[in-house]
């Protein structure tokens, strides 16, 4: 066993109604005034105003930034930074799926650093602390309620550039169940997607350890056992609690562990594309596990008796059998088959492959890759 190291430096409540408990968490990280930031869709609902009334009734004003888009880019955290010096606030509520929690990090590193959030792409350029933060996700997907990453889109590069430091990660994270009922369909496929993602490919990562892989076979097991219920019925509200907690267990373990081909390839894929990440995972994800099949040291057997609704205890496993679990569950969730479907072109696979093969995720990715590789992956894919 190699050595390794972990820590879970934030305080996370679980619960429906639990949203009920933000101003109780401002108050204890002695915030005086919130700058919340999230998505249109969110304020158009009223679930921003239910953030405001939370910390209000603690005596606590807020202002919102609700610009976020799907991609997020630099021009929307300057934005969202802008704001937050004018008003006042000293601390941030990430209210919403992946995209608002990655502008709020940003927007806590470089309120506090100054700057431009290009300048502290890659990992050790957060010099300290940044604005301190709480995050409530309304997807239950990206685990960023837990995770010491922001990835942020810079449109001058066509490129999706990520800061990592353990600086990031929020030190509330509240998970309602509540706030994922109204999801659609699709997006509740896509995020579920992204989650058990995160579960698999941190649990076959080269620099996976007894803690992360716990943690990510927690998740494939809560992920697995009720992603299809979820997306069914959003307002299940046990399948929509395994899939929450499912997310944060998957979360933790990608922060200590890495990813591997697939977010290294999603990446480019939404960034030249503008494909909804998740959706790029998924779609990629049988192809890399196929390609990844070579390095298993077994893993895949587990993975599988998690993801299959057809596995029986005394059958004899081939890593292909979770290859076209995979595909089946894409299928059930009405996830595309190929990246065609979502308009990606073959023109621009070399310079896709180009960015993927900066990323750090390549060099955790079981089976080693060139350029050539991932090419080739690319192409299957299409």
């Amino acid at each position: 066993m190699k050595n390794f190291s972990f820590s879970v430096p934030q305080d996370i409540i679980v619960g429906a109604g639990s949203i009920k408990k933000l101003g109780e968490c401002a108050t204890k990280l002695g915030g005086t005034h919130a700058l919340i930031i999230s998505g249109p869709h969110l304020n158009k609902m009223g679930l921003v105003d239910t953030c405001k009334q939370s910390l209000a009734d603690v005596g606590i004003p807020a202002d919102a930034f609700t610009e976020t888009e799907g991609n997020p880019s630099v021009e929307t955290v300057e934005k969202a930074t802008n704001l937050y010096k004018e008003c006042g606030a000293d601390f941030i509520v990430a209210f919403g799926g992946g995209s608002p929690m990655d502008v709020a990090k940003a927007v806590g590193v470089i309120a506090k650093y100054g700057g431009s959030i290009t300048e502290y792409e890659g990992g050790g350029k957060v010099p300290g602390p940044i604005v301190p933060q709480i995050a409530i996700p309304t997807t239950a997907g990206t685990g960023s309620e837990v995770t010491a990453f922001s990835v942020i889109t810079d449109h001058s590069r066509n490129y999706k550039l990520t800061v990592f430091s353990y600086e990031l990660i929020p030190k509330y994270a509240i998970l309602d169940p509540d706030l994922i009922a109204t999801a659609p369909a699709s997006v509740a496929a896509a995020c579920g997607m992204d989650a058990f993602i995160h579960a698999c490919e941190s649990y076959i990562s080269t620099d996976a350890s007894p803690f992360s892989e716990a943690m990510s076979e927690k998740a494939m097991e809560l992920i697995g056992r009720s992603i299809r219920a979820y997306v069914a019925n959003r307002t299940d509200v046990d399948a929509a609690s395994d899939m929450l907690v499912g997310s944060l267990f998957a979360g933790i373990a990608f922060s200590w562990a890495r990813l591997g081909n697939v977010h290294a390839m999603s990446h480019p894929v939404s960034a030249y594309f503008d494909v909804p990440h998740g959706v790029a995972n998924a779609i990629l994800l049988p192809t890399i596990l196929d390609y990844n099949k070579l390095a298993d040291k077994g893993k895949y057997k587990k993975i599988y008796e998690y993801v299959s609704e057809t596995h029986r205890s005394d059958e004899s496993f081939t890593p292909d059998m979770l290859v076209d679990a995979i595909r089946a569950l894409n299928n059930s969730l009405s996830i595309p088959a190929n990246l065609t479907e979502v308009g990606v072109t073959e023109d621009k696979i070399d310079v896709m492959a180009d960015d993927a093969m900066k990323s750090g995720n390549i060099m955790v990715n079981p089976r080693r890759s060139t350029k050539k590789d991932i090419v080739a992956l690319y192409k299957k894919a299409m």
